[in-house]
């Protein structure tokens, strides 16, 4: 004689149900992808803005995760020809932000064959990232992909530069060669 409150349909129905809910809550997070993932969709637009314009700035929008994926990024676009600069913010393949940059600035294009995010991320935290996190409590704050800037001896190179944050020690900044994935320099501050 069966003793059970349910019957073993009703049981599987509840499970079902609970599985399914599980699924569609984790479906409502968003994925988070390497910066290069979500390029396609920003070169399509930003060549439909401008036929000549050319990708030089990448940077999360969004917090990352210990692996170099962001659920969402930004591609900075630089048209010579009408001297303005257009930034797209990207989420799950769809851009969800598209706005012109009031920056008059001559924005060097970056190298096409960078390392992605997460190599990047390998390379800052193979000494010095790894130690700042330990060391001061810290956690990855942006990554950002340029070129120009964070190098003084050699500004044509294109490098990452990933910034850790910590409550009560000032930031540390490991710039790499987006090409080689060195590290190039690292700097507090």
């Amino acid at each position: 004689m069966r003793t059970d409150r349910f019957p073993s349909t009703l049981r599987v129905l509840l499970v079902v149900g609970a599985l399914l809910a599980a699924r569609n809550s984790a479906a409502d997070e968003p994925v988070p992808f390497e910066a290069r993932a979500g390029i396609a969709v920003a070169r399509v637009a930003a060549q439909s803005w401008a036929p000549d314009a050319v990708l030089v700035w990448v940077e999360n929008d969004e917090e990352m995760d210990s692996t170099g994926v962001s659920a969402r990024w930004g591609y900075l676009y630089y048209s010579p020809a009408t001297e303005r600069a257009r930034v797209y913010s990207v989420r799950e393949g769809k851009i969800l932000l598209a706005e012109n940059l009031d920056l008059k600035f001559d924005a060097p294009q970056l190298a096409d064959d960078w390392i992605d995010s997460g190599r990047a991320l390998v390379a800052a935290e193979t000494g010095a990232g790894a130690e700042f996190r330990n060391g001061s409590q810290g956690h990855l704050r942006t990554m950002i992909l340029t070129r120009g800037p964070m190098h003084v001896t050699e500004p044509d190179r294109t490098t990452w530069t990933v910034v850790y944050a910590a409550e009560h020690a000032p930031s540390l900044f490991v710039v790499i060669d987006a090409q080689s994935g060195k590290v190039l320099r690292t700097w507090r501050g």
